[in-house]
């Protein structure tokens, strides 16, 4: 009885009245059964219409019944409640095809409500609860729950992939190290997560100053709206006063310039605002990238965490934090000076012809580029962390250092086929794109090395860095340097010296090559028009083990 009792949903024994657990039940002749209170208050309150009636099937009882307690269904009630009824659970609490379900459960399933990285399984809230009270089962971790537990699992040891490989970038179990792994910079996978978290923490700071420069650059947009607004409307409001006094002869003259001035107002916001729009499409973007880290920083599963966080390098944006600049607002005075000249020549320029009043010196300077930097630490207000990518790597290139380091070996590197690859000649691009201002340096050991920009269309069979009108590279030969665009190659006399700086101005169309040691000292700049994005190139083209590494310049 128990058991059945335990299956029975709760609104069989609820008063429909009240909604609870019948308490002291009565059944009307109709067949219907209420709490004897709830079924007296309604009635009470139909005792003036003199009529009584079943507040669920209307039927009507003249006179007004006396009420017998119900004694069995009081009984089973009561024997219901001591056994414990309980309510049938609702259909949001089972598990949908998007829910993660619980792995105890038999027939239709509850949603799970936690998972243990130790059971690899997922409970809902009543199959959970040995977690609580075990003392064996406290010490397991509880996560949110998750349908990739499996993923945690080594398909070669079948046990959890407790550790991470540094060298090969991958999730392992303790039998991986001892193995296939053994020799490699191997961790555990918590203190992986501790410093990609500190990493990903830093990225997310980055974002949020860019955030917050946005927003300082739009309300500084904005406040230029209104300084055009407020000047366009001072301007009106004078000349219409003049041309009140003469409204006969000048009614139509009045028109036109009122027309010129909101003409000119329109453009004048329009240029604001186009730049402001931009600015406010990227702020949306940047929070909304930085929810989605908060997402993935808020993951308690190491694993899960480790396989989705994205390099740290490629989250960061290549826009510098700001390049909003402006200059004082020039007003529409001019309009208004040669309205008050024109009143005073009025009688004598309408006998003659008319002379259009044209609006002078109203153009609004807004968006001006920053100069150029000066000094090393200018430059690196714009510093870029980049690294190359192995898709594009020539096979006698070996990448190291996260890859940022790049050697020329005289054995072939076994780099699995890709379109992107330089097939021909030694040559990588880097993994980001630079747009902006970027700034990067590189350091060299050996016999030399050559420092490009290329656009990532460049040939991989032909595509030889400064031979061509995609590339711009700065050679950096033992004895001293040139630079090569087009086939057309300059020599550059400087200072020698183990690091190059690149400066790169993107929307400007400046490039800039500079020897770095104690002093920054500008060896080579190119002025022109870049139609794409593009790419950091390095060619490693003198001798075997000459090695070239973008640094990480603070």
């Amino acid at each position: 009885m128990a058991q059945k009792g335990a299956q029975l949903d709760r609104e069989t024994f609820s008063c429909s009245i009240c909604l609870d657990l019948l308490k002291d039940p009565v059944t009307l002749h109709c067949g219907h059964s209420y709490c004897r209170n709830c079924i007296k208050a309604h009635w009470d309150g139909e005792d003036q219409k003199g009529i009584h009636s079943c507040p669920q099937c209307r039927q009507i009882f003249i006179p007004r019944p006396v009420l017998g307690k119900n004694t069995m269904l009081a009984d089973l009630v009561e024997q219901l409640k001591k056994t414990g009824l309980q309510a049938a659970p609702a259909d949001h609490c089972y598990a949908g095809p998007e829910d993660v379900a619980c792995d105890v459960c038999s027939g239709r399933k509850l949603k799970a409500i936690k998972s243990c990285l130790a059971c690899l399984a997922s409970y809902c809230e009543n199959h959970l609860q040995p977690h609580y009270d075990s003392p064996p089962l406290r010490k397991h971790k509880l996560v949110e729950p998750s349908k990739n537990l499996q993923e945690n699992i080594c398909s070669l040891h079948d046990e959890v992939k407790k550790m991470f490989c540094r060298s090969d970038q991958k999730s392992i179990c303790y039998l991986c190290s001892l193995d296939e792994h053994k020799g490699h910079d191997t961790v555990s996978a918590a203190a992986e997560r501790t410093e990609r978290q500190r990493e990903l923490e830093g990225s997310r700071q980055q974002i949020q100053q860019r955030v917050q420069d946005r927003e300082k650059d739009v309300k500084l947009l904005q406040q230029q709206v209104e300084a055009i607004n407020q000047s366009a409307d001072k301007t009106v409001e004078h000349s219409e006063k003049i041309f009140t006094e003469l409204i006969r002869l000048l009614q139509k003259r009045s028109s036109e310039v009122k027309q010129q001035i909101r003409s000119q107002q329109e453009t004048e916001v329009s240029r604001v605002k186009e730049p402001q729009e931009k600015l406010e499409q990227e702020i949306t973007e940047l929070k909304r990238k930085d929810a989605e880290l908060q997402q993935l920083s808020d993951t308690e599963d190491h694993t899960q965490f480790l396989q989705n966080c994205p390099s740290v390098s490629a989250l960061r944006e290549s826009t510098p934090s700001s390049s909003i600049k402006i200059r004082p607002l020039r007003h529409f005075e001019a309009v208004t000076a040669a309205v008050s000249e024109l009143r005073e020549k009025l009688q004598d320029i309408l006998r003659e012809e008319w002379t259009n009043i044209s609006l002078r010196g109203t153009e609004v300077d807004v968006l001006l580029s920053e100069p150029e930097p000066k000094s090393r630490a200018d430059f690196l207000k714009y510093s870029r962390e980049i690294t190359l990518d192995p898709n594009t790597a020539n096979r006698k290139l070996l990448l190291s250092d996260w890859n940022r380091k790049v050697t020329l070996m005289e054995q072939r590197q076994s780099y699995s086929d890709h379109p992107d690859r330089f097939t021909e000649y030694s040559q990588v691009l880097s993994r980001e794109s630079l747009t902006g201002r970027c700034y990067w340096e590189v350091e060299m050991r050996g016999g030399g090395v050559v420092v490009a920009v290329a656009y990532k269309n460049i040939s991989r069979a032909l595509g030889l860095f400064g031979y061509n009108d995609k590339s711009w590279a700065l050679d950096c030969n033992p004895n001293n340097y040139s630079f090569m665009y087009n086939k057309i190659k300059t020599s550059i006399s400087g200072p020698r010296s183990s690091r190059v700086g690149v400066y790169l101005d993107h929307r400007a169309g400046i490039l800039s090559f500079y020897s770095v040691s104690g002093t920054m000292t500008l060896l080579h700049r190119v002025q022109t028009r870049f139609t794409q994005p593009l790419y950091a190139g390095l060619w490693m083209c003198y001798s075997d083990g000459d090695t070239a590494e973008l640094c990480k310049v603070e």
